[in-house]
């Protein structure tokens, strides 16, 4: 009994401590921004996306966001299965951006693609069998269409294994089948054009397309002239949802089959476009605008913005070590040999012939090259593209006891010539 009553209140002391913990640990979350690729779960109650890099998921109605992958590749694309137990994705983890799915609560991504090519998910087969994906692999020997990176073909991978199949070997983005897969509604690609352009009324703007594979007949939704993409069907399926800019900017719309001619503008955002569309099975609106996601329930008249927040660190460290010696562009050696002055990635820096010792001597988002020492050793000549434009910059050393740049406490940066 002893022994009981002293763990207790050893616990009572420790409650305040773990709350006080936690309280802490919810004050670190800071507000994410620059959210891309959301997709909102087929009951409306998860948004995948992905934010640093990586996937993470938050409640609908917004919260701290919980990571689903953590590690250097890029990874992007998310979509859900029909149940919403699992979610493919597009990763660069081994080069080329290959398919994934892992469970939707978090878990051993399992790879489903091994080809050269770019493949990125745009849906799951109505089943939940397969995943729909883009790559330029190669078009079938009756297209017409010469084999092109910026035209990708459609294809399905199965989960469970075994070579994807061509779908179809027209350009088809965003494709996404009807729950009978009997309709693929899919936004088309004429031409080699920049996919983030704005405001593009060229003969390249993109259209809402359904295919029918039971004729084999394509059918066009929306008029020339404006950019359309990204069709997701209605619940009903009588009509498709897709981003436009027929009304200036991206905004979100409303096509009913029925009266393709006539669509309804949903989202009235000015300034910056509509991104990454995506619809839960009753119905509720997801997608991207100017960095932040937004949600748009069911019947509502409005669209809320969701507050995410995260609450880990960054990945990586503050330092990152990086081997250049591969990435050296020029040279030059100092008047006493006794060192080298190299640009690597577009920075300058100072190696000693003698050491294992390298400074480097600048830091900044532009790049220098042309390095060169002073007939004295003891300034660095350079050209740096700053402020526009090509200027010349020299670097000294200040310290009469540093002799040289590879160990110099003391440098200073000065402009010789700006234009």
């Amino acid at each position: 009994m002893r022994h009981s009553s002293r763990t207790a209140r050893r616990l009572a002391l420790l409650a305040p401590l773990a709350l006080a913990a936690l309280a802490s640990l919810a004050s670190a979350a800071e507000p994410a921004l620059w959210l891309r690729y959301p997709a909102i779960s087929p009951d409306g109650e998860t948004l995948a996306f992905s934010y640093r890099g990586d996937l993470w998921t938050v409640p609908a109605a917004g919260g701290v966001a919980t990571p689903l992958s953590v590690n250097e590749a890029y990874e992007y694309a998310p979509v859900w299965s029909p149940d919403g137990s699992r979610i493919a994705f597009a990763s660069d983890r081994y080069g080329d951006f290959d398919l994934f799915v892992l469970p939707a609560g978090g878990g051993a991504a399992t790879r489903l693609t091994f080809h050269s090519a770019d493949d990125v998910p745009t849906s799951f087969t109505p089943d939940g069998e397969a995943v729909l994906f883009a790559s330029t692999r190669l078009d079938a020997v009756e297209s017409a269409q010469a084999p092109e990176r910026a035209q990708p073909e459609l294809y399905r991978a199965a989960l469970a294994g075994g070579m994807p199949a061509q779908v179809l070997t027209t350009p088809a983005e965003y494709a996404v089948w009807n729950r009978a897969a009997t309709r693929l509604a899919y936004s088309d690609v004429k031409g080699y054009e920049m996919p983030w352009r704005k405001h593009d009324d060229s003969s390249f703007s993109r259209d809402v397309w359904v295919y029918d594979p039971a004729s084999g007949e394509h059918i066009r939704l929306t008029a020339f002239g404006a950019d359309d993409r990204q069709p997701v069907w209605s619940p009903d399926e009588s009509a498709l949802y897709f981003l436009s800019e027929r009304s200036g900017s991206f905004n979100v719309w409303r096509l009913d089959l029925a009266d393709p001619e006539h669509p309804v503008q949903v989202t009235t955002h000015a300034t910056h476009p509509v991104r990454f569309l995506s619809i839960s099975r009753g119905g509720d609106l997801c997608y991207a605008y100017d960095g932040e996601l937004w949600v748009r329930p069911a019947g509502a008249a409005a669209s809320h913005k969701v507050a995410v927040e995260v609450a880990t660190e960054p990945r990586g460290g503050e330092v990152e070590w990086s081997d250049v010696a591969s990435q050296l562009s020029e040279f030059d050696v100092s008047p006493d040999g006794k060192e080298i002055a190299f640009v690597a990635r577009g920075e300058v820096f100072v190696t000693a012939t003698e050491y294992a010792v390298t400074k480097r001597i600048t830091s900044t988002p532009e790049q220098e090259r042309s390095v060169s020492f002073s007939p004295d050793g003891r300034s660095l000549l350079y050209a740096s593209e700053r402020d526009g434009s090509w200027n010349l910059y020299r670097s000294d050393l200040v310290d009469p006891e540093e002799p040289d740049f590879f160990n110099a406490t003391a440098i200073v940066e000065k402009p010789v010539l700006v234009t």
